[in-house]
């Protein structure tokens, strides 16, 4: 408790001077309000990939979309209501997030050890830590301290989000007005080395691009029609219950599923990267962790802005 005054204390005084506090998050937020958080998260977390790795991907994928609109405040878990538009229902997000379940059974537990005292976007952020390391990929210290947002933009998550079909530019010109560098896109981008895609999301690139691998565009096409079977799943990289570098040895290949993936290396500036991170597994592990917690820090609400939600799903 000590730190969090103390830190609370140096943030008073420069918001009686400029109304201005720059918040910083802490790994040791909750040590003495919640101290065993972070147990909590990871048994829940455990019990969940075990019966269905993956949600460790969803999960994952929850935090990205949390963290690219608005910065990371919990607002995609926030549910439509009559009176309320969230983001669950934008086009990235609509027929394809999931996982929220497992967030609120962390919620459940958590509100029991410690209520009105842990956000659901810092719970958010370790669950998708916990779901990496479930996997086997690396794990990191997730900065805590975030507050969960009262509003959500369907809008911002329709256009901030990048989709499937976007270009090198696009890619590295949306995470740049995140902060993040093109570098720390293509670390992120290694997330794909889990999880699943909807055929949507892909029948454009087995079908008309010509920068892929002829087998493995008619290996997809056969469970992919030109038409119809819009929510028909592949494997992102082949290895999706393992979080490896698998991803970037596909690229190599010319067997990414998604044209955002293959055009990481296509002749661009990402293709030394690329290779790199396909012969070096420790390299990409190391990058994707430390890329992970500056995702992690874009935007968050801190102090006395937003609130502690009680139900991940609506505003208290």
């Amino acid at each position: 408790m000590g730190s969090t005054k103390f830190f609370v204390t140096l943030c008073v005084v420069p918001l009686l001077a400029s109304s201005f506090c720059s918040a910083q998050l802490s790994a040791t937020f909750y040590a003495s309000t919640c101290p065993n958080l972070q147990t909590i998260v990871r048994n829940a977390m455990t019990g969940a990939v075990n019966g269905q790795p993956r949600l460790a991907a969803s999960i994952l994928r929850l935090f990205f979309h949390d963290c690219f609109v608005n910065g990371c405040d919990g607002s995609i878990l926030l549910d439509d209501t009559a009176t309320f538009t969230g983001e669950k229902n934008a086009n990235p997000n609509r027929n394809s997030a999931r996982g929220f379940e497992v967030i609120d059974t962390i919620k459940t537990r958590v509100e029991a050890a410690c209520n009105a005292t842990v956000s659901c976007a810092d719970i958010l952020a370790l669950a998708a830590r916990d779901g990496v390391v479930l996997l086997g990929g690396p794990s990191w210290t997730v900065p805590l301290g975030r507050r969960d947002a009262r509003t959500a933009s369907q809008s911002a998550a329709n256009s901030q989000i990048p989709s499937p079909a976007s270009s090198l530019a696009t890619l590295i010109s949306m995470f740049s007005a995140k902060g993040l560098s093109a570098g720390e896109m293509t670390a992120l981008s290694g997330g794909h080395t889990i999880g699943f895609a909807r055929c949507t999301t892909f029948r454009n690139r087995i079908y008309n691009d010509t920068n892929i691998d002829a087998s493995f565009a008619t290996t997809r096409r056969a469970s992919c029609p030109a038409s119809g079977g819009d929510a028909t799943l592949a494997p992102l990289d082949g290895t999706q219950t393992r979080f490896d570098n698998n991803y970037y040895t596909n690229l190599v290949a010319r067997r990414g599923l998604l044209h955002s993936d293959q055009e990481l290396f296509n002749g661009g500036s990402q293709d030394a990267l690329v290779r790199t991170y396909s012969t070096n597994g420790a390299t990409f592990a190391r990058d994707f962790a430390a890329a992970m917690v500056k995702m992690g820090n874009i935007s968050p609400l801190t102090g006395r802005n937003g609130e502690i939600r009680r139900n991940c799903r609506v505003v208290n």
